[in-house]
């Protein structure tokens, strides 16, 4: 009798726990679906019907999508927007024709991968299209396209992240203090080695305004290796924008509404075409941020030719007058996986001492003052959290203007 109580206990308990274990099963095939079911919605939102579209070698397609159906105007603020066609002052001068337009009799440089393969159409802007995959390596559906929030280096508040416990570390150089209407640099583009899928580097222009709390306005620009947003190790133009730190507002490229686009030749989140190599040719991309003072929108505009659109001023409250702060360098996330530091690569993964050809470089560094003229800016203070990481150097020269060179190989001997 004995051992039939104990063979019927048994036989309960078994069934208990793969009860158990079968609940567990059916609820996580249940949250695996609906996160499924969740990204389709989203892909529905974010990929609009394109005119054309066009497969990259990088394996990207460029959807070409009419003007107005761009994402901004899922935006309730933006439903009855007349796009601002250009903007009506420009900190370089007078805006020519063909600063604006696609039409020239001289062929234009190869800036962007896709164009070995097509171009969008007038009246249309070239969109990476987002797919199914992009937005399940997001840890949320919710988040895709969103940094975490305390990405921004502080260089002078008191409760510095002096060891980068954010992980979060920046090599930079800042001017704070004045009023800035806009700035400009050009940037050499590399393609930097990332450690995990889920860090990033990325070498940029920040336009800040309001407190390092949760209210910071931030427009950024510049290009990234980000393996986690794009599924892979490209350098990539991208776009940032949030109003509240990160929190609630703002994404990269055009992942959300907000900024509204133009032009039909660059692509944001596309990749950059060609990359520097070490002792071998250099690359650089221009970038320039300004504020229209007519309209109160920021423009941007990619190279000598391309005025990109405009982040309308609606969505900002500091920025809606000016910046408090510019900054430009590199920002890596060091995950510290296994207890050491990332052996992730800020620029070219090379300390600036090395120089030119070795070590990734800003020059030309300049802000838009109150008159709408780019200025050498005043006052340049530099910020890394572990030089021995990642260090920045400044200098200033005829042809380069005020420079720095930048960036290291994250994890090495001094930086264990």
């Amino acid at each position: 009798m004995g051992a039939l109580k104990l063979l019927l206990l048994l036989v309960v308990s078994l069934s208990v726990a793969a009860a158990a274990v079968a609940g567990k099963s059916s609820h996580h095939r249940h949250r695996h679906r609906f996160r499924r079911f969740e990204a389709q919605l989203h892909l529905k939102k974010l990929n609009k019907p394109a005119v054309k579209s066009i497969k990259s070698p990088d394996g990207d397609i460029i959807d070409c999508v009419h003007m107005a159906h761009q994402p901004a105007f899922d935006h309730p603020l933006l439903k009855n927007h007349t796009i601002q066609m250009r903007p009506n002052f420009h900190p370089e001068g007078v805006l020519s024709d063909n600063k604006m337009s696609s039409k020239g009799s001289e062929p234009k440089p190869i800036t962007q991968s896709w164009h070995l393969k097509g171009r969008c159409p007038e009246g249309t802007i070239p969109i990476r299209r987002t797919t199914k995959r992009d937005i399940l390596r997001a840890n949320s559906v919710k988040n895709y396209g969103k940094k975490k929030p305390q990405a921004t280096a502080k260089p002078t508040s008191i409760d510095i992240d002096l060891n980068g416990q954010t992980g979060h570390q920046h090599a930079i150089t800042y001017v704070e203090g004045g009023q800035y209407y806009g700035a400009k640099a050009t940037i050499n583009v590399w393609s930097p080695k990332i450690q995990h899928p889920n860090e990033f580097s990325l070498s940029q222009i920040w336009i800040l305004g309001g407190t390092f709390g949760e209210d910071l306005n931030s427009i950024e620009a510049g290009w990234q290796v980000s393996p986690d947003l794009y599924g892979d190790n490209n350098t990539r133009f991208f776009t940032y924008w949030t109003s509240d730190a990160y929190q609630a507002t703002g994404c990269y490229n055009l992942l959300c509404s907000g900024f509204v686009q133009i032009n039909n030749e660059i692509a944001l989140g596309a990749s950059i075409y060609p990359i520097s190599s070490y002792r071998g040719s250099q690359y650089d991309i221009s970038l320039l941020i300004w504020k229209d003072p007519k309209e109160g929108n920021w423009w941007m505009q990619f190279g000598n030719s391309y005025v990109l659109g405009y982040w309308p001023a609606f969505l900002f409250s500091y920025l809606t007058d000016c910046a408090s702060m510019v900054e430009w360098g590199g920002e890596v996330v060091n995950s510290e996986s296994d207890g050491q530091h990332t052996s992730t690569q800020m620029g070219s993964g090379h300390f600036p001492g090395e120089g030119f050809g070795k070590a990734g470089y800003f020059r030309n560094i300049q802000v838009v003052d109150g008159s709408n003229n780019l200025r050498q800016p005043e006052d340049i203070g530099t910020f890394t959290e572990q030089p021995s990481c990642y260090d920045v150097q400044n200098g200033k020269s005829g042809d380069w203007g005020n420079y720095f060179f930048y960036g290291g190989p994250g994890r090495n001997p001094n930086c264990p």
